[in-house]
């Protein structure tokens, strides 16, 4: 048995794969977590064998906070962060003074206000990279009030803010489709150089492991493509095609 962390209720995309491991005699199992603080910690600490939840940039995070002994064995795909509102309909609507709920920690934050700033609502210090925080917003003309939550609470904040920016997984799990749903909706890059490529990570320890292999192989078929495309709309890009 191979224990595998996810966030969310939404991993249709894994069917397949549990499917190929069960015909050689191994059972993939689910390990559901309700948001992103968990998974990595619960890897180091050998309570799951493998996560697959997050991009590089938020892994590369957590291992140097935390000190962690985990890393990426494999990528999987790209899912896009959208700003959604009950609200407008148009980011132009976007009013003075509006309040915008963002992720709290530190690398979707950062990836969040970069949306952001791509969407034209503010300009962020060039110096910051990937992950610049409120500090580092050179220009807000809009005076927009930014609200910083736990990524997986973004959803919840719709009816008191006047937009959030939501993680791909976390806007399927609200019932959202970010190509029909969103007001702007951050374009997916598959280039190599992109740390919101999402990744299968397991400890250092265990990076070499044959049958660890074997999942990034089964994920990274077509037929994962197929039900990736098919059940979330664009919400979540295949890195391989």
């Amino acid at each position: 048995t191979i224990k595998l962390g996810v966030v969310g209720e939404n991993n249709e995309q894994w069917t397949p794969v549990i499917n190929k491991l069960k015909d050689e005699g191994i059972t993939l199992e689910l390990v559901k977590f309700a948001d992103y603080t968990q998974p990595n910690t619960a890897l180091n600490d050998k309570e799951i064998d493998l996560n697959a939840f997050q991009h590089y940039a938020y892994l590369n995070n957590e291992v140097k906070e935390k000190n962690l002994k985990i890393e990426a064995i494999g990528e999987t795909l790209i899912a896009p962060l959208g700003l959604y509102s009950r609200k407008v309909k148009d980011i132009n609507e976007i009013s003075d003074g509006a309040k915008i709920a963002i992720p709290s920690d530190a690398t979707n934050g950062g990836r969040a206000l970069k949306v952001l700033e791509s969407a034209g609502l503010i300009k962020v210090d060039e110096k910051a990279g990937y992950t610049p925080t409120l500090q580092d917003i050179t220009e807000n003309p809009k005076n927009i009030q930014f609200i910083e939550v736990e990524a997986a609470q973004t959803p919840r904040l719709l009816d008191d803010v006047d937009a959030a920016i939501i993680n791909g997984g976390h806007a399927i799990d609200a019932g959202l489709n970010p190509n029909s749903d969103s007001i702007y909706l951050e374009s997916a890059n598959a280039g190599s150089d992109n740390p919101y490529i999402n990744v299968i990570v397991s400890r250092s320890e265990d990076k070499d492991n044959e049958t660890y292999k074997k999942v990034v192989d089964y994920f990274r078929t077509d037929e994962v493509a197929k039900v990736i495309e098919d059940t979330y709309k664009g919400a979540y890009i295949p890195t391989w095609k």
